[in-house]
């Protein structure tokens, strides 16, 4: 009797999880879905209904094709702004991960309270404006970059310290016994064995900087800077909004973070607990 009443219990708290989570997640990606197949008037209306004529295709067609492609060009740049800024901050967190550490002192401490602090202070817009203007890099991808950078580097580098805790340092030891310096261990020895976190912190960083949407509007303005996130203003004005191709536009940047998400969730969450326990 006690058997049944406990999968009673786990059955109902399953179905009831389904459903939150199916009203926080399906949902709405349903709405977006119906909204985007459906014509102007129709989506205007913002109603939870099937469409009259299901124009996904169409709408999906009319976003790539808006002014001369340049959803490409979104897309392109994004690109570019994604796979630096990660190669950046995997390099730079891991290494300063691996330095912290390791030393027990108070430079580890400080730095410690320093990358603490750039998870809790929010960023400040305009002196960041200022300094890239003196810097000449205000308006460009460079900029953009750098600024991403210094954003995500305090999560990534929190993440790979926790991993990095259950890597035993015997493991360091044995190497610089057989001969290898502190870099051939960092990049021989630590950073193989840092892959499950890394990959969090690639997905996780990744998807983040792809959806920003207030770091290319302050610090990368122009036509030709634009990215995918900035190519919905094309669908709103004062007087008029297409809100079918806006759904559309949604839909066509939404995927490639669904599908990242898709094939590395494991190891996202595999990288996030590691180091629970231990450090």
């Amino acid at each position: 009797m006690t058997t049944i009443r406990k999968f009673i219990a786990g059955f109902w708290l399953d179905a009831v999880s389904l459903l939150v989570i199916s009203a926080i997640f399906v949902v709405p990606f349903i709405f977006i879905v119906l909204t985007a197949a459906k014509t102007g008037p129709e989506a205007a209306q913002f109603e939870f209904s099937p469409p009259s004529q299901f124009l996904l295709l169409e709408n999906i067609s009319a976003v790539l094709e808006f002014g001369d492609r340049r959803m490409f060009l979104a897309m392109w740049n994004s690109l570019i702004i994604t796979v630096g800024s990660i190669t950046l901050i995997v390099l730079l967190s891991s290494a300063v991960a691996f330095v912290m550490q390791r030393r027990k002192d108070r430079m580890a401490s400080l730095a410690s309270s320093i990358i603490l602090a750039g998870l809790i202070i929010p960023p400040a817009v305009v002196p960041t404006i200022f300094l890239l203007q003196e810097i000449g890099l205000y308006r460009t991808l460079l900029g953009l970059i750098m600024v991403q950078v210094a954003f995500t580097l305090p999560f990534a580098t929190i993440t790979l310290r926790a991993f990095m805790a259950s890597i035993p340092r015997e493991i360091d030891e044995a190497a610089i016994i057989d001969g290898a310096s502190p870099l051939q261990v960092y990049f021989r020895v630590i950073l193989p064995l840092l892959r499950p976190a890394i990959i969090t912190v690639i997905v996780v960083s990744s998807v983040t900087i792809y959806n920003d949407f207030t770091g290319p509007l302050y610090f990368l303005p122009g036509r030709e800077n634009v990215t995918v996130q900035l190519t919905m203003y094309s669908y709103i004005s004062q007087f008029s909004s297409q809100w079918h191709l806006l759904f559309a536009n949604v839909l066509v940047i939404t995927i490639p973070p669904l599908i990242m998400f898709m094939f590395f969730q494991r190891q996202i969450v595999a990288g996030l607990t590691s180091g629970a326990i231990k450090g």
